[in-house]
């Protein structure tokens, strides 16, 4: 008599989804989804990823990863249903694109990788896929500073770009000045314009927006906790101090950062 052979962790995950797809016996939350009441999950599944990555979590890490293939396994699953592609097709797709974007590991070509390079290597996909705008490719559902940083680049690299940061800085005087002069029903664009022109300069410094606001979240979250937990070892309530009076919290509370920590 013949064993069957064990299931890989990938086979196994595969044959749960089909299961839960199933249209007699499946689970009619799973059959009652589309790609469209999907996608919010992927999208949060992968900030969950990045946050276990920046606590420092490996084992939360797994788990998130984990989670984070599941929704790749499902919209596969429903691809597949639909009679669009398989599982196996997306990995092979993404397998034949990191040989084509490595050709110094994979073929002949030399050299090293940078940004350049694998911005080359990019356009030129889009351009085998028909792409008419430099600006193609760009998803939409980005998060918006990140979106305007990539919209940014793409138009610099041929060549609509201011030659230095001084240029931005001005243009966000003038954006400022906008805004400030700017009706209730004009607010909205004039703000989006100065955000556009501070993710233009802080990019002019090689640093990314997205990632530099996310630090700034984080300091100030650090140290707005930190205001009220002083404020409530005095016995007061933070909320009914004057402005004075909590920058004064605020103060001592950056002063605290400064204080290294005892080993």
């Amino acid at each position: 008599m013949n064993e069957t052979p064990l299931q890989s962790p990938i086979e196994q995950l595969l044959d749960i989804m089909a299961r839960l797809r199933d249209p007699v016996q499946g689970c009619d939350w799973d059959l009652a989804q589309d790609f469209a009441s999907i996608a919010p999950y992927t999208i949060e599944e992968a900030y969950e990823v990045a946050d276990a990555i920046a606590r420092g979590d490996m084992a939360d890490l797994r788990d998130e990863l984990g989670d984070l293939l599941l929704q790749v396994v499902f919209h596969a699953r429903m691809a597949e249903e639909a009679g669009h592609f398989t599982f196996n097709d997306v990995a092979q797709a993404i397998s034949d694109k990191m040989i084509a974007r490595h050709p110094h590991v994979f073929a002949d070509a030399g050299g090293t990788m940078n940004e350049a390079r694998w911005e080359d290597l990019k356009a030129d996909e889009r351009s085998a896929k028909g792409a008419k705008s430099a600006l193609d490719g760009v998803a939409v559902a980005l998060p918006a500073l990140m979106r305007s940083e990539k919209l940014q680049k793409r138009a610099a690299r041929v060549g609509f770009e201011w030659h230095d940061v001084q240029g931005p800085r001005e243009k966000l005087a003038e954006e400022l000045a906008e805004l400030e002069a700017a009706s209730e029903d004009e607010r909205l664009m004039e703000a989006g314009d100065v955000l556009f022109v501070a993710v233009n300069i802080v990019r002019r410094y090689g640093v990314d927006a997205e990632q530099a606001l996310q630090a700034a979240n984080r300091k100030f979250e650090h140290r707005f906790r930190a205001m009220e937990r002083l404020a409530a070892a005095d016995g007061k309530d933070f909320a009914t101090l004057s402005l004075d009076q909590q920058e004064a919290y605020w103060q001592a509370a950056k002063a605290l950062e400064k204080i290294p920590s005892k080993t």
